[in-house]
């Protein structure tokens, strides 16, 4: 579902979350007149004195008040009927319930949206004639909240927000290649095909000019122009299966893990040659490259393994095994720290990159695939994809898919939100204030917003305990 909100400020209340209140504007317009002044003279001579006074003058104040001009205006909520009552220059109006049309008083507005078993939400909003608004309503005590859904292609596989946060980049793993979204409206701006195939995964250099897109059937990487969308050129990697990619630090490399290759391939982007494969553990995956480009790590799913590569010589040692399903990867470079997710035991883990000490995080939901930080490191997010279907993984299970919010500093869960068929890619924004994710079973992506680490932490796990019961069909 595609919609253009016009929302100006939302404002939920969460169980554990304070509310703040914002003062609506009147649109009445007062037009005060001065008072005119009274003038006084003084003539004075030897011999007669005269005395000018002028007549008093009457004082007035005179107001105008701008007639209220009424307009067509619509209002839904999502995924439920709420009752809604709107403040307008006009008064307040109950209004419920949603959806509806009305004429409302023109100018700004503030909606009261109340559901049972939804979290109470109030939005300011600017009635214009034809307008609408969409919003989405949260479960109660759900400390994120939705912004909006998109119907994507087939098998959504991962979601990227380009670095200045304006777009959202879908990868199809069984379409014919990628789309790009406004992430706060829902909006398609750009539907790509690539030639042979769909794609895996997508990431962007720095400077966000430049995106790279790996496509597993055919072991490419096409390099892509961020802004015309445009392929600049496809890059063999020379082996079987390409999936995950991560720049050297300097971006002169790229390196992409390859599933049924069994290793990982180097990848020159001056030439766009691969100058090098190296072997690694069973089905790698995940990568992170540290800091100073010296060491590559590596997530081993076959057996639940972690691996770190020296670039120099290009030998590896195997740091954990779980016998599990390591799948993914992602570093917090400050503070030294790498986080992987257990698809096979329901685990995150941590890796301290100084000693390679690999110790258990948190329990999240069954098959945990793709994680992301938050820009301060405090909070890991987890998309988990459910139990699997008994015969195949390829339709649905009996649990819907999650995310799962943990404080990486204490491993306690923050929040947790139900999700849809095989909740599968994810990314934080990069200022850190939205979170998208795919339900690849679905075709389907969402995106939310993040409030502050204080809100989350002061939220009494949000909805962790509830979700338990409710991702169960």
């Amino acid at each position: 579902m595609q919609r253009l909100l016009i929302v100006v400020a939302i404002l939920v209340v969460a169980t554990g979350c304070a509310r703040a209140d914002v003062d609506s504007a009147s649109p009445t317009s007062v037009v005060e007149v001065e008072e005119a002044a009274a003038t006084t003279s003084s003539t004075m001579s030897s011999t007669t004195t005269t005395t000018s006074v002028a007549p008093p003058v009457v004082s007035s104040t005179t107001t105008t008040t701008t007639p209220t001009r009424f307009v067509e205006f619509s209002i839904e909520t999502m995924p439920v009927s709420a009752n809604v009552t709107v403040d307008t220059a006009a008064g307040a109006l109950f209004v419920g319930p949603t959806p509806f049309s009305w004429q409302l008083a023109a100018g700004p507005a503030r909606a009261h949206i109340t559901a049972d078993g939804w979290n109470t939400a109030s939005v300011d909003f600017e009635v214009r004639d034809g307008g609408e608004l969409s919003i989405w309503l949260d479960r109660e005590g759900q400390l994120l909240h939705k912004l909006a859904e998109m119907t994507t292609g087939n098998a959504p596989k991962q979601v990227a927000f380009t670095p200045d946060g304006s777009e959202l980049w879908v990868t199809l793993l069984a379409g014919r290649g990628f789309q790009v979204f406004d992430p706060l409206t829902g909006e398609l701006l750009a539907d790509v095909d690539l030639p042979d195939a769909g794609s895996v995964e997508v990431i962007f250099n720095r400077s966000g000019d430049r995106a790279f897109i790996s496509q597993m059937e055919t072991a490419s990487v096409y390099e892509v122009d961020v802004r015309t969308r445009q392929i600049v050129r496809r890059m063999s990697t020379l082996s079987t299966w390409t999936k995950v990619m991560a720049l050297s630090p300097d971006e002169s490399v790229l390196y992409a893990s390859n599933w049924l290759g069994d290793d990982v391939s180097e990848i020159d982007l001056e030439s766009g040659e691969t100058i090098r494969r190296i072997p690694t553990v069973h089905t790698p995956r995940g990568l992170y490259v540290t800091p100073d480009g010296q060491h590559l790590y590596v997530a081993g799913f076959g057996a639940g393994e972690i691996e770190v590569i020296d670039l120099e010589t290009g030998v590896g040692t195997v740091i954990y095994r779980s016998g599990g399903a390591i799948r993914h990867l992602v570093g917090d470079p400050e503070a030294g720290v790498i986080y992987a997710s257990d698809m096979a035991r329901a685990r995150t883990l941590r890796i301290d990159v100084e000693t390679n000490v690999v110790t258990e995080l948190a329990g999240v939901d069954r098959t945990p695939n793709t994680i992301d930080l938050d820009p301060d490191g405090r909070v890991l997010f987890v998309s988990n994809r459910g139990r699997n279907n008994a015969e195949t993984y390829y339709r649905p299970g009996p649990e819907w898919g999650s995310v799962v919010l943990v404080d990486t500093v204490t491993g306690i869960v923050l929040d947790a939100i139900v999700g849809g068929n095989q909740t599968t890619g994810l990314d934080v924004s990069p200022d850190g204030t939205m979170l998208a994710f795919s339900d690849f079973l679905d075709d389907r992506v969402s995106v939310y917003s993040i409030p502050s680490y204080e809100v989350l932490a002061a939220g009494d796990g949000g909805r962790w305990e509830k979700h338990l019961a409710e991702i169960r069909k």
